[in-house]
């Protein structure tokens, strides 16, 4: 069962440690007038994995009419019942479509961390897993009621922007050859401008492909973009996946890939930097007690002092 409050479905697994399905599903959802599911994989994607999988897929996938996508924002959360801060997240800004349905993370969480005892993922055996979903585009069936449509109909294509309360059609501009929103067209002019070679060998010509592949380049800059301290070392491996596809598309992206590693590096410094303070304050602590310590002593050893030095009266000698 599920719980849906506008853009937000919250499932609660119980009973998580006795399934014995590779894969679990949520309940149907109707966000943005599409139906979705969660798909969670207790032992990863790879049977008696190491890591917990998680996946957000449009659940009606294999009914849909061909040439159908959906483009959505998206964020998936394991949550920690102890402690919010420690919640497990992934978002990503995707295209879904029949060659990929579904986007989430293979390596959402590490089962050593779920199973912990008295780790806060698992409380009374029950997992916790939030989605939040909006819709930007939509081409294809759209079943806002959750009725099935006859597959006859038209294509239909739908955007949708969640900037206001009520969604004005938004339609899509060209920036040298490839569909971008108007919000970022001054973002892609502006690396048209920087780098005006980066799809000189560009190959794929459909404009649905071209308008992923820009989506994905867009998402990865985005990405490196972000304080280190935000960003996982899950959010790097799908850094590393999302560079590959862009340059596999045909984009020249040697800067970003610099870029990347620049990222890396600063990740690393980042990481070893939090070690390396929490170290020094606890050390410092401990130089902090011992100096209370020698204060204490330092003062008996005065007290001390002047017990010596004070002579003695008349009346102690007499």
């Amino acid at each position: 069962m599920g719980n849906l409050v506008d853009n937000k479905f919250t499932w609660v697994i119980q009973n998580f440690s006795s399934s014995q399905s590779s894969i679990v599903p949520s309940n149907q959802f109707v966000i943005g007038g599409c139906k979705w599911h969660i798909l969670v994989y207790p032992e990863g994607l790879i049977k008696s994995g190491d890591h917990l999988s998680l996946f957000l897929e449009v659940a009606d996938h294999k009914s849909l009419p061909p040439g159908w996508s959906r483009h959505a924002r998206y964020r998936l959360t394991i949550v920690n019942q102890h402690s919010d801060k420690i919640s497990k997240r992934t978002e990503a800004s995707k295209w879904f479509d029949q060659k990929t349905p579904g986007w989430g993370l293979s390596g959402m969480l590490p089962l050593s961390k779920l199973h912990a005892k008295d780790g806060g993922f698992l409380v009374n055996d029950e997992l916790k897993i939030v989605a939040e979903v909006d819709v930007i585009e939509v081409i294809g069936k759209l079943d806002v009621s959750g009725e099935s449509k006859e597959e006859t109909q038209p294509m239909k294509k739908i955007k949708v922007d969640y900037d206001h309360e009520t969604p004005p059609v938004s339609e899509l501009m060209d920036v040298n050859g490839f569909q971008v929103l108007p919000s970022q067209v001054a973002f892609v002019k502006c690396i048209f401008e920087k780098h005006p070679d980066i799809a000189k060998e560009f190959r794929p010509k459909n404009p649905h492909l071209r308008k992923a592949c820009m989506t994905f380049l867009l998402s990865l800059i985005e990405t490196l973009c972000q304080p280190p301290q935000k960003l996982s070392n899950e959010d790097l491996v799908e850094a590393d996946n999302a560079l590959t596809y862009v340059k596999v598309s045909g984009f020249k992206v040697d800067w970003l890939e610099e870029k990347l590693e620049e990222v890396k590096k600063k990740k690393e410094e980042e990481q070893t930097g939090v070690t390396r303070i929490q170290e020094l304050k606890e050390g410092l602590k401990d130089y902090k007690q011992k100096y209370l310590n020698m204060e204490a002593m330092l003062e008996k050893e005065k007290a001390k002092l002047l017990a010596a030095r004070a002579s003695l009266t008349l009346d102690d000698v007499i």
